[in-house]
């Protein structure tokens, strides 16, 4: 490629080759690491470590707009949904919170701030402590408690009401100290929790009965209010304090300081550690005294939440499609402990990926005792220079799986080993291969019986062909035992090989068989990613099963179709393809097809249609310039939702252009092409028409 292209494609926010895959590595692990926070309570990176994945990928989208997509994981707000729980959709989306860690990203929020509502004026602070629970939502109408809803996705959460009652804290009736209740409805959205001593308390139970340790407080809390049986959840000590209010039918007061006072009022439980400033400066000296002072706290914390005091000026501010503008998170550093390595153990995954984990003395950190460390591959290992039998010291940032910071050389004894990555698999045998490119050595034999494992426990799970009861020691049994090679090998058990295993009764047995019966309705989505094809997830899956009707019409779409679906890229493609020419693959969907799975698109899986009369359908349409209002990314959905398609590049295939200020080439070539231009305040009144149609 010229020069004069490549000034081209920069202009026009074309990506250069190299950069796609890097964007849809990042989209990949953050849906990765998204799915193990929210889904399983497991997550194994800090919140600062997250924020600058989707920090980058944010800045390539913003870049390369050939490359921004309504369904890029820097477009949702979260998942936190589980089975078993009727869903319901917010009055008003429960946002995330956007999050700094310096004091002067602090300087900078209330400088943006400044310039949004064009005044220079000292702007009134709220802040409170950032308690690390879980975000619940509960709607009273007139005084009595109507429901209680996990935030889920942002827009559709969890009713978990009974669960929610048995928090001893939380009112069925609103009591004012003075006055009547609020007529109507009226909503309350704040955090469950778990006190430290609480925590220990249960753990130590547990340790007395020989079962293992909860891992921390979050996770608990999180696996709590998803029980199916509120008995149980009444067992578990869960605490709640109210922030905010959703959309109420009562008036409000005018500050956020004056409305905690008034939810006290109300008998609802708000948060004591609440502070409220005048000008920023303020809140800077309080956010460097509070660093060290969080470790006196009851509760488990990372961080302060800072919020603009009035109301009317948040109105003025508003949202993005992700987090409130008024509002910013400050993260306290991660917390460090110093202990003992002593050993380094390796891991197989499902595609073969080997990583060092390392096994330490166990310390208690941020609220959980730890004893293992990712150690993440070869590389790192040797850039650090950890050995075994090092001290080192381990951080745990957001109450996470810890990572490995340094070791501690000047503490060396002379007894400390280096560990040699093996050429061969520790499970199989097979020789370990590092393609190159990738930091990662992987076992070469799809046969490892440790590949297979993880296989058939991802296949097995919730968001894939949610297989319950196959847990992780049933698992192993089965594979060890010769009983199931693959995923399609489930479909051929029997209540009679299941009961030859260890601690597997016949009703055990007859209760997983119903569940392998089950999982042959799942959706074709739900297939798709439990296949367990190389960077294709749950979001990859849906997109793909969108555009094809059928398993088969996928498994014979050539590459080059594939590259054409948005958020589905040359990477993910040629692995896409290389799943379905696999000769064994091949076998075993042949075998699942005759066990009767599911292979057929469902109708709720289908591409959504356009409302009849949209003044978007059928348009190719291109936004440039930027918009005041809005992301460009929930532009474009909304346009997609109307029936139209968001395009990065003007072409006489293009039939509207909206540009913002900074509009360049792009409105240029849509004028020389006679393309029809709109501003903003036109798109927006055609979308307001569109939707009151």
């Amino acid at each position: 490629m010229g020069k004069a292209d490549s000034r081209r494609r920069r202009a026009e926010g074309q990506a250069p080759e190299d950069v796609r895959p890097r964007v849809e590595e990042l989209r990949r692990e953050i849906a990765r690491h998204d799915r193990l926070y929210y889904e399983l309570a497991a997550p194994e990176i800090s919140d600062r470590e997250y924020d600058l994945l989707v920090a980058e990928l944010r800045q390539l989208e913003a870049r390369f707009q050939a490359l921004a997509s309504p369904v890029s994981p820097t477009q949702r707000v979260g998942a936190d949904r589980a089975e078993g729980f009727p869903s319901i959709e917010h009055a008003a989306p429960m946002l995330s919170i956007e999050n700094t860690y310096a004091p002067e990203e602090v300087l900078e929020f209330d400088a943006r701030l400044k310039r949004m509502l064009k005044d220079t004026s000292p702007i009134d602070y709220a802040a409170e402590t950032k308690i690390d629970g879980v975000a619940l939502s509960v709607v009273y109408r007139d005084g009595q408690v109507d429901y209680a809803a996990t935030r889920g996705d942002g827009f559709r959460g969890d009713v978990v009401t009974a669960n929610a009652l048995t928090i001893r804290r939380l009112p069925d009736r609103l009591r004012p100290k003075r006055g009547a209740a609020p007529h109507g409805r009226f909503e309350i959205r704040g955090e469950v929790f778990i006190r430290r001593a609480d925590f220990e308390r249960l753990n130590a139970e547990r340790e007395a009965r020989d079962e293992p340790r909860f891992a921390n407080p979050r996770n608990l809390t999180a696996g709590t209010l998803k029980l199916l049986d509120p008995a149980l959840v009444a067992e578990r000590p869960l605490d709640v304090i109210f922030y905010a209010t959703g959309p109420c039918d009562a008036p409000l007061p005018p500050t956020h300081m004056e409305l905690l006072g008034y939810l006290d009022e109300l008998g609802l439980p708000t948060n004591r550690d609440r502070w409220r400033f005048d000008g920023i400066e303020a809140v800077i000296a309080h956010l460097e005294a509070w660093e060290s002072k969080r470790a006196r706290l009851p509760y488990d914390t990372d961080g302060l939440v800072i919020k603009v005091d009035r109301m009317d000026l948040r109105e003025r501010l508003g949202s993005t499609s992700h987090h409130p503008r008024w509002m910013i998170a400050y993260k306290f550093s991660a917390e460090q402990a110093e202990t003992t390595l002593e050993d380094i153990q390796l891991q197989v995954g499902r595609t073969g990926a080997v990583t060092p984990v390392a096994r330490l003395t166990p310390v208690f950190l941020a609220g959980s005792r730890i004893s293992r460390a990712t150690l993440h591959n070869a590389d790192e290992l040797e850039r650090k220079d950890i050995r075994i039998g090092d001290r080192v010291v381990i951080e745990k940032g957001g109450e996470v799986i810890p990572k490995v910071v340094r070791s501690l050389t000047g503490l060396r004894t002379g007894r400390e080993r280096v560990f040699r990555f093996p050429t061969r698999c520790p499970v199989c045998s097979s020789p370990l291969v590092r393609p190159e490119g990738e930091a990662i050595h992987r076992c070469v034999n799809a046969a490892c019986p440790a590949q297979v494992k993880e296989r058939i426990r991802h296949f097995a799970r919730r968001d894939a062909m949610n297989i319950q009861g196959l847990g992780d020691k049933l698992v192993d049994q089965l594979v060890d035992k010769g009983l199931v090679r693959d995923y399609a090998d489930l479909y051929d058990l029997s209540v009679e090989r299941l009961t030859s295993l260890e601690r597997m009764a016949e009703k055990s047995a007859g209760n997983l068989l119903r569940e392998i019966e089950a999982s042959r309705r799942r959706p074709l989505a739900a297939l798709v990613f439990g296949l367990g094809i190389r960077h294709v997830g749950e979001t990859a899956a849906r997109l793909l099963v969108r555009e094809f009707e059928t398993l088969k019409a996928l498994a014979q779409s050539p590459r080059e179709r594939l590259e054409t679906i948005e958020g589905i890229g040359a990477v993910m493609a040629e692995s896409i393809v290389e799943f379905f020419e696999n000769e064994d693959n091949r076998r075993v969907l042949d075998r699942l097809a005759r066990a009767g799975l599911n292979e057929r698109r469902l109708p709720e899986e289908a591409p959504p249609k356009a409302a009849a009369g949209s003044p978007f359908a059928g348009l190719t349409c291109v936004l440039t310039g930027k918009l005041d209002t809005m992301e460009r990314a929930e532009a474009e959905r909304r346009i997609q939702a109307l029936g139209g398609k968001a395009t990065s590049s003007v072409s006489r295939q293009t039939d509207l252009v909206i540009a913002g200020p900074g509009a360049g080439s792009k409105l240029d070539k849509a004028r020389e092409l006679g393309i029809e231009i709109i501003d903003e305040d036109e798109f927006l009144r055609r979308l307001t028409k569109a939707d009151g149609s």
